[in-house]
C-alpha cells in the first residue's frame, strides 16, 4: 500500500516538475519573436503588371482589297470558312485560309441573269433600231420616186390649161417637201438609233463588268501568304482570336498576320490608380511565364492618353507598350509577361519591410528589440518595402510581428511628429495641385471637343488660330439659351468683348 503511495506521489512531481519546465520554456519562447535589420542600399519602386508579346511589326494577310474598294458591288460580313492552324510556319504564296463563297456565288448568279437580260435588250434594241432605219430607208426611195412622178406631171401639163398646170406645181412642191423633211426626219432618227444602241452597250458592259469583278473576287476567297513567315491569328476589338466560323467585314479585311519575331514588344494595361506614376523612357524587367529561368529588359515608349475598360472588368486601364531590348527566338506572339516596371530609385537609402511598420493615431512606428516604440518618417515605397527617412539607423534591429509584451515598450522620437504632420500638409496640397490640374485638363478637353462641333466649316488655319487662342484663354465657350428657343447652342466669346 505504501509503495502504491510512494509511485503515485512520484508521478505527480513529475507532472508538476514537466509543468514548471514547460512554463519556462513556453515563457522564454514569449519572449523571443522574430526580427529584422533595418538595411540600407538601393531602393526600387515598382509597378508590376502582366502583358501579352507581340510583335513590333507585322504584315497582314487579308482577304481581297476589293471587297471594300469595289465601285459595283458592295458586301456584308464574310465568313471563314477554313483556316490553317495559328504558329504555322509559311512560304509566300502558300495557302492560308478560305473565305465561305455561298453569298458570293448567289450574288454571282444574280448578275449573270441580269447579264443576259441587258444582252437581250441589247440584241432587241439593235434588231429593232435596224427594221425601223431598213422602213425609213425605203420610204425615201419611195418618196424620191413620188417627186420623180409629180415633175414628169408638171412636164406633161404644160399644154394643159393654167389650172391643171398650177395644181401640177402644187403636188410637186408637197412631194419635194415631204421627201427633204422625210430626210430629216431619217437623220434624227439615226442619231436616236446610235444613244439607244449606246446605251444598251453601257447597260450590258457594266453587267459584263460586274460580273468578271465579282468573279475576281471569288478567284481570290482562296487566300495565300504575301511572304513568309509564322500564322498569328488576328485579335479582334474584344479580345477574341479570329478562326473558323469568325466574320469579316470590308471595313477589316485581316485574317492573320506574319509577325516580324526580330523586334518584340508587350502590350499591357495599367490600373488608373498607377497610371500617373507611368512615363515613355522608364526601364522595364520583363520575364515570360513560359520560361522563367530568362529575365529580358526593355523601356517603355508609348502611354495611352485615354483609359478604357477591358470585358468583363469594372476598373479603367491605361495601355501601356513595351519594346523588348533582347531578341531571342524561343519568344513567341500571344505569350504572358510578367513586367516589373521602375517607376523610381533612390541610391543608398534606410528601408525596412512593410510588416514591421505599426500605426498609433496615423503616427508610424515600429518595434525595437530593445523594447521601445520608435516613432519613424516613412518614404516611399514598393510592394514589400519602405524608406525610412528618420527614426532609424542601419543596423537597428526591430520585430517583424508585434510582441506578446507590446504594453511593456515606451515610445522614443516624439520629435519627429512635427515632421510627420508637416509632410502629411505637403503631400496634402500637392494632391490638391494634381486634382486641379486633371480638371483643368478635362475641362480643356471638353473645350476642344465643342471647339471642334463649332467649326466644322472653318478651315485648319483657323481652327489652329482659334486653338491656339483659347490655350492661352483668349477665348471660352459658354451655352446661350434664348428665352424664345430652348434648345441650346454655343456661343464664342472673345473675353476683350465682353
Amino acid at each position: 500500500m505504501k509503495k502504491l503511495i510512494y509511485i503515485s506521489i512520484g508521478v505527480i512531481a513529475v507532472l508538476i516538475i514537466s509543468i514548471v519546465i514547460f512554463n519556462k520554456v513556453t515563457g522564454g519562447e514569449s519572449s523571443e519573436y522574430l526580427k529584422v535589420k533595418v538595411k540600407r542600399g538601393d531602393f526600387e519602386i515598382l509597378v508590376t503588371t502582366t502583358g501579352e508579346l507581340q510583335a513590333e511589326n507585322s504584315e497582314d494577310i487579308t482577304a481581297p482589297q476589293k471587297l471594300r474598294t469595289s465601285r459595283h458591288l458592295r458586301f456584308g460580313q464574310i465568313k471563314i470558312q477554313d483556316l490553317i492552324p495559328e504558329g504555322t510556319v509559311v512560304e509566300k504564296g502558300e495557302y492560308v485560309a478560305t473565305l465561305d463563297r455561298s453569298d458570293a456565288l448567289n450574288r454571282l448568279k444574280d448578275i449573270e441573269d441580269e447579264l443576259e437580260k441587258k444582252q437581250s435588250s441589247y440584241t432587241k434594241t439593235r434588231l429593232d433600231t435596224t427594221i425601223q432605219l431598213r422602213n425609213l430607208r425605203d420610204e425615201l426611195i419611195n418618196l424620191e420616186f413620188t417627186v420623180e412622178e409629180k415633175e414628169i406631171v408638171l412636164e406633161q401639163s404644160k399644154f394643159e390649161p393654167p389650172a391643171t398646170i398650177r395644181q401640177a406645181k402644187i403636188d410637186l412642191d408637197k412631194a419635194q417637201r415631204a421627201f427633204e423633211q422625210a430626210k430629216k426626219n431619217y437623220k434624227l432618227k439615226v442619231q436616236q438609233a446610235e444613244a439607244d444602241m449606246r446605251e444598251a452597250e453601257i447597260n450590258f458592259a457594266k453587267e459584263q463588268r460586274s460580273k468578271d469583278e465579282m468573279q475576281s473576287i471569288i478567284d481570290k476567297f482562296v487566300i495565300h501568304a504575301p511572304s513568309p513567315g509564322m500564322v498569328i491569328y488576328k485579335k479582334e476589338w474584344g479580345g477574341k482570336k479570329r478562326e473558323v466560323g469568325s466574320m469579316i467585314s470590308p471595313w477589316d479585311l485581316t485574317v492573320a498576320t506574319l509577325p516580324d519575331l526580330s523586334s518584340m514588344i508587350s502590350r499591357t494595361y495599367i490600373n488608373e490608380i498607377d497610371i500617373s506614376k507611368i512615363n515613355a523612357g522608364q526601364n522595364v524587367r520583363i520575364g515570360v511565364d513560359a520560361f522563367p529561368e530568362k529575365e529580358y529588359t526593355g523601356m517603355i515608349t508609348d502611354v495611352a492618353n485615354i483609359g478604357e475598360q477591358l470585358p468583363n472588368t469594372d476598373a479603367k486601364v491605361f495601355e501601356v507598350i513595351i519594346q523588348i531590348n533582347e531578341s531571342d527566338p524561343i519568344l513567341r506572339p500571344s505569350m504572358t509577361t510578367s513586367n516589373k516596371i521602375i517607376t523610381a530609385t533612390f541610391e543608398d537609402t534606410l528601408f525596412v519591410p512593410l510588416e514591421t511598420i505599426q500605426s498609433d493615431d496615423s503616427i508610424p512606428f515600429v518595434y525595437t528589440t530593445k523594447s521601445v516604440k520608435q516613432i519613424v518618417v516613412l518614404g516611399p515605397s514598393n510592394e514589400n518595402e519602405v524608406i525610412i527617412e528618420h527614426g532609424l539607423e542601419e543596423g537597428d534591429e526591430i520585430c517583424l510581428t508585434i510582441p506578446d509584451n507590446k504594453d511593456n515598450f515606451k515610445f522614443r522620437g516624439e520629435e519627429l511628429i512635427e515632421i510627420i504632420e508637416k509632410k502629411k500638409e505637403q503631400e496634402r496640397q500637392e494632391e490638391e495641385a494634381r486634382k486641379a490640374e486633371t480638371r483643368k485638363q478635362l475641362k480643356m478637353n471638353d473645350s476642344m471637343k465643342q471647339l471642334e462641333g463649332f467649326g466644322k466649316g472653318m478651315s485648319k488655319e483657323q481652327m489652329e488660330k482659334m486653338r491656339k487662342s483659347m490655350g492661352k484663354g483668349n477665348i471660352r465657350i459658354r451655352k446661350k439659351q434664348p428665352e424664345d428657343d430652348k434648345s441650346s447652342k454655343q456661343v464664342i466669346v472673345k473675353k476683350e468683348d465682353k
